[in-house]
């Protein structure tokens, strides 16, 4: 199935308004080509080890069931199955099946890749005509960038989209090959190992490496830094610098620029100094496998995590192992979210429907919310709109949510028609626009366009962001179209009810004329 697992938009004004493009070397493609190699003979090698280790598994046990059984019979056995592999062989030319030339996929690609672009290459008559798409490759000020994990059935990657508010353009501007399936993405304006800023992006996948990636570089066909190592051969143990299982999200902390932090399947966190692309410390407090984890964006030494242990808990980084606050939910936690209006609140999710809004100073939730009938993955907050919170699950629904003063009600319920919904995201400048990500494809949504969100969130709009809505006359006349369907369905009900003909309606009666006499005054 074709999904998009996770979605991150980036600020404004941090990107490169003209993105580097890579143009490697013959030396350099062919150190990546050997790379690419290298790392598939490897994996050919780990099934190859793990074919053997099944296959004698299989055959001490099959060794172990002949001991059972009489010697004359299991010679007979083994020598009628010789027989029959022996006619296979023959039948199927078997025996010659190793000798044919294997086809190797990457040979020739660098033959392939002498030019950098079109003009260069003297074969090419047809040069590049590149007006509009300059346009499209330039970045302005006044866009958004819109980090989009997308896995189909042949491959995985990251498309990142430029979305313009102002002039209602979306599209992708470049995208990244990942060679794992994504399960998380974070934005960082740290540049590993040269204590800079930048634009770059972290990538967690099924493998257990963290893979980051310069979004200011254009066809980059390696990331400009991997975190951690894969192990080398089956059954080998890792250092500690390693997750052992599959990323399941990071969490940069934006106050203390150069620390990121990991939840694995494994059932740790670690919190990894990016200067040197190292972890400094791994926390060991969940039961399960950790899915989701948020830094607070007050208090820099704060992480809040959930697991599948069906607990969440608040850790002090500088000593996270002995000072922690847990708390034990109703289900397997999807998500935790802090509270961006109010420091000592956050929210958890749960693949039972529920979220939960909590006070990290109290021992029971504010409040429980029953929000969807199936898993809530995704939940944001608006960047600017205080009490406006956005859920959405994989019950194909994404509901809006006015959660102020604690007594959550509902806005707005919308089927978006992408199927399941896996991931949203808040617009970082716009507060009423966020994203979506579902089977196959995105959506963008200006939750304006709905007259309820506008009449209901009007007084909280922030100076200068008009609720005015293009959908206004259309969203008016849908709705009187399904008060008359309503009015038209109850009518034959009470019709049904009256006997056939019958009208629910009262006859008008006729008014009678009275004749004025003669000489009267009309008062």
């Amino acid at each position: 199935m074709d999904i998009i697992p996770c979605i991150k938009w980036v600020q404004r004004g941090v990107a490169k308004s003209i993105p580097d493009k890579v143009k490697l070397s013959e030396d350099e493609l062919k150190r990546v080509i050997e790379e690419t190699k290298d790392k598939i003979d490897l994996a050919d090698d780990e099934d190859d080890d793990q074919e053997e280790e099944e296959d004698g598994n299989d055959m001490e046990e099959e060794d172990d069931s002949a001991k059972n059984k009489p010697n004359a019979a299991s010679g007979g056995k083994r020598k009628h199955q010789e027989d029959e592999e022996e006619d296979i062989e023959a039948k199927y030319d078997l025996q010659d099946y190793d000798n044919d030339d294997e086809i190797d996929m990457l040979k020739g690609i660098g033959d392939l890749t002498y030019f950098a672009s079109n003009e260069e290459d003297p074969y090419v008559t047809l040069k590049d005509e590149g007006d509009s798409d300059d346009e499209d490759f330039e970045i302005k000020a006044t866009d958004n960038l819109i980090l989009v994990a997308k896995a189909e059935k042949e491959f995985c990657c990251l498309e990142v989209y430029v979305y313009n508010e102002d002039l209602g353009n979306l599209y992708v501007h470049h995208d990244i090959l990942l060679s794992s399936f994504p399960l998380a993405l974070e934005w960082m304006n740290y540049d590993v190992g040269e204590d800079s800023p930048g634009s770059f992006v972290a990538v967690g996948s099924m493998e257990p490496v963290i893979e980051i990636w310069d979004l200011d570089l254009v066809d980059s066909v390696e990331p400009a830094a991997v975190l951690g190592t894969k192990a080398k051969s089956k059954g080998k143990k890792k250092k500690n610098d390693s997750h052992i299982d599959a990323i399941l999200d990071l969490s940069w902390n934006s106050q203390v620029r150069n620390v990121l932090a990991s939840a694995s399947a494994d059932c740790t966190v670690k919190l990894w100094d990016l200067s040197d692309g190292k972890p400094v410390t791994t926390i060991t407090q969940h039961k399960d496998k950790v899915q989701c984890i948020k830094w607070s964006p007050s208090d820099p030494s704060s992480l809040l995590s959930g697991s599948f242990d069906k607990t969440v808990k608040v850790y002090d980084c500088r000593n996270p192992n002995q000072d922690c606050k847990s708390w034990a939910l109703d289900g397997e936690v999807e998500n935790v979210l802090w509270d961006r209006f109010s420091e000592n609140n956050f929210y958890a999710t749960t693949d039972k429907g529920y979220v939960f809004y909590m006070d990290k100073r109290a021992g029971k939730p504010v409040f429980t919310l029953s929000a969807h009938d199936e898993a809530v993955t995704g939940i944001c907050q608006s960047s600017s709109v205080p009490g406006l919170l956005i859920t959405t699950s994989t019950d194909k629904t994404m509901k809006i949510w006015d959660i102020q003063d604690n007594r959550p009600s509902s806005v707005l319920e919308r089927n978006l028609k992408l199927n399941q919904l896996f991931c949203v995201d808040a617009c970082p400048e716009a507060p009423f626009v966020f994203a979506v990500g579902g089977e196959k494809e995105i959506k963008v949504w200006d939750i304006r366009e709905s007259a309820a969100v506008r009449k209901h969130f009007a007084p909280r709009a922030p100076v200068g962001v008009t609720m005015e809505g293009e959908g206004d006359i259309k969203e008016e006349m849908e709705q009187a179209m399904r008060d008359m369907m309503i009015d038209k369905e109850e009518e034959e009900d009470v019709n049904t009810l009256l006997g056939e003909g019958a009208s629910s309606r009262p006859t008008p009666k006729k008014k009678k004329k009275k004749k004025r006499k003669k000489g009267n005054k009309q008062n």
